[in-house]
């Protein structure tokens, strides 16, 4: 360790998210881009649920369904899901929306965030289940399909699947989603500093750099 180092200054940061949110896999990849070009800063990152379809049946529907209900048909879904694509290959993302067969519900894929938390795991498990629904296809409303990510990542997958089986952190994703809706979250991603500052979207760097900055001041002041 460098003893002439200065120390680190410490910033508590809500990511409030929902795993079938194309631009919260956008926005967390750019949040986690710009702490990297930030070493002077140490960030308690917290994963913070917010559902998006939480009326959506425990098996998921069809994506044409979905679209429908949602865009109105399929023309206007490509149409953003082109441009979501294209923010996407400048940051590296992969997003293969036509992989896509299936919208789950997410609650199932919140509560392996948070047992993975206890396992300081949050940060990965969030990656790569961004990653297999939104690059791969893969349903993650599927319990048997998290329980895989799971293991991949180094979780023990019968502890895993038995967790989800029950109830485990169901109210807790329940609580914070509520808590989310009574703090007036309407969108996400909403990314909360210090539990004051707070910015909604799929923000570019310099945004959220500046977002930290403010926090950072009051922080030392």
């Amino acid at each position: 360790m460098n003893i002439l180092a200065p120390p680190r200054a410490r910033l508590q940061i809500e990511v409030v998210f929902d795993l079938v949110c194309p631009w919260c896999y956008l926005g967390t990849h750019r949040l986690r881009r710009t702490l990297r070009s930030r070493p002077d800063l140490l960030a308690d990152i917290s994963w913070r649920p917010f559902l998006l379809n939480p009326d959506i049946a425990p098996g998921g529907v069809s994506r044409q369904d979905y679209l429908l209900r949602k865009f109105g048909g399929e023309d206007r879904a490509r149409r953003l899901h082109a441009t979501i694509a294209e923010l996407g290959r400048t940051e590296g993302l992969r997003f293969a929306f036509d992989r896509i067969r299936r919208i789950p519900p997410s609650l199932d894929a919140h509560r392996l965030v948070r047992i993975a938390d206890r396992q300081g795991l949050a940060d990965a498990t969030v990656q790569r289940l961004f990653e297999a629904y939104f690059a791969e296809g893969q349903d993650i409303g599927d319990q048997g399909v998290l329980v895989g990510l799971a293991a991949s990542l180094g979780m023990d997958a019968v502890a895993t699947r038995r967790a989800l089986a029950g109830i485990q952190e169901t109210e807790a994703v329940h609580a914070d989603n509520l808590r989310a809706h009574r703090l007036g979250i309407n969108g996400v991603p909403c990314f909360v500093v210090q539990g004051r500052h707070a910015i909604a979207g799929a923000q570019e760097p310099e945004v959220l750099e500046r977002l930290l900055d403010v926090a950072l001041v009051e922080a030392q002041g």
